[in-house]
């Protein structure tokens, strides 16, 4: 076993990690499915961010904050740490970051700020665990690259932490990009970043637009029913989901070929899909969302990660945007604009 000695300094290490919308396949990288007949997603990260600071300290003393000061916890610096309400992923992540580099207890305060409200489905959980990792990759000098990263992160939630959910989103928060991201048994994932023509990009820059529902879910008891459906061998939900990697692939080779004209039919194609996967994915809400942007001039969209509210992104053609979004935001949800983001986590020293 590896083990690290370090000396204070007083500094303060940064990080950064995208959000992301999984334009096709979601819900394919998750367990037992991915193990049993392998999973295919394509996901974009986009310009909002989970943001960590970390100041090293000498006082014997770990402090976690959340969004500023709206939120905090001083805890005696010790090896392990207890569970604390609210708290668990910051307690998650130092857990296994000194039990796996067998560190003594450190000291230090620890700051966490998201763009984006927890719960809306832009993986938001995940790329809080991979800013936070971040900081501490960077602080103690971990020999871990991107593939440990991502793969450490998602084991923090998803085993250690006993979380519900996939691997994508601790993957494209780490890479970024858009990519088209493979699972296998085992946990095995391979990242295959799209190399895209600029044109694309700034294309579907323009006709996607994203839509708050203004409603925040816990993505859980989603997944546990969509795992549900996959030991029970569930024919409608588990050929939803052979449909949903399909979707991935078919938007891969369109975006690959210019094929844009395709998009919001692929996107259509996996929503109605999605919807088979779990009852709870759409509601009555989403449906007219849905349908009147559809109504609009929209060709296709879906809901952005488990369902049940928070974002959806939709495929506006021509001219459309204006109108679509006028129609959709007299529902009383929300605009957000963005951009894609081709870089993943990023760590830095701010002396």
């Amino acid at each position: 076993m590896l083990s690290f000695l370090f000396t204070f300094e007083p500094m303060i290490i940064r990080s950064k990690a995208p959000l992301r919308i999984g334009l096709a396949g979601g819900g394919t990288d998750v367990s037992p499915y991915s193990d049993i007949y392998g999973g295919a997603i394509l996901n974009a990260t986009i310009d909002l961010y989970a943001y960590a600071s970390l100041e090293p300290t000498d006082i014997g003393k770990i402090e976690f904050v959340i969004d500023g000061h709206s939120k905090s916890v001083v805890l005696d610096s010790k090896k392990e740490l207890e569970s604390v309400p609210g708290f668990e992923l910051f307690i998650g992540v130092y857990n296994r970051v000194v039990k796996q580099f067998n560190l003594s207890a450190l000291s230090f305060r620890l700051t966490s700020h998201i763009e984006a409200p927890q719960g809306s489905g832009l993986g938001t959980s995940s790329t809080i665990v991979v800013s936070l990792l971040g900081a501490f990759v960077e602080w103690l000098k971990l020999p871990l690259g991107k593939y440990d990263i991502a793969h450490l992160a998602f084991e923090i939630e998803r085993v250690d932490l006993a979380m519900a959910g996939g691997k994508q989103d601790q993957y494209a928060a780490t890479f970024g990009g858009i990519n088209y991201l493979e699972f296998l048994e085992n946990d095995k994932v391979i990242v295959n970043p799209l190399q895209l023509k600029p044109s694309i990009i700034y294309e579907l820059e323009f006709n996607l637009l994203l839509y708050f529902t203004d409603t925040q879910r816990l993505s859980a008891s989603i997944i546990n029913e969509q795992v549900k459906n996959v030991q029970e061998k569930n024919i409608k939900s588990v050929e939803a989901m052979h449909n949903l990697k399909e979707q991935a692939q078919q938007m891969k080779k369109a975006l690959l070929s210019g094929e844009l004209n395709k998009f919001g039919e692929i996107l259509h194609f996996g929503w109605q899909n999605k919807k088979q996967m779990a009852h709870s994915i759409s509601n009555g809400q989403v449906d007219k969302v849905y349908s009147t942007a559809m109504e609009n001039g929209a060709t296709g969209g879906k809901i952005s990660g488990a369902g049940g509210g928070g974002f959806m992104f939709f495929y506006c053609p021509g001219v459309t945007k204006i109108k679509v979004s006028r129609a959709i935001e007299a529902l009383g949800g929300k605009i957000q604009s963005f951009k894609f983001s081709q870089q993943g986590l990023v760590t830095w020293i701010s002396q």
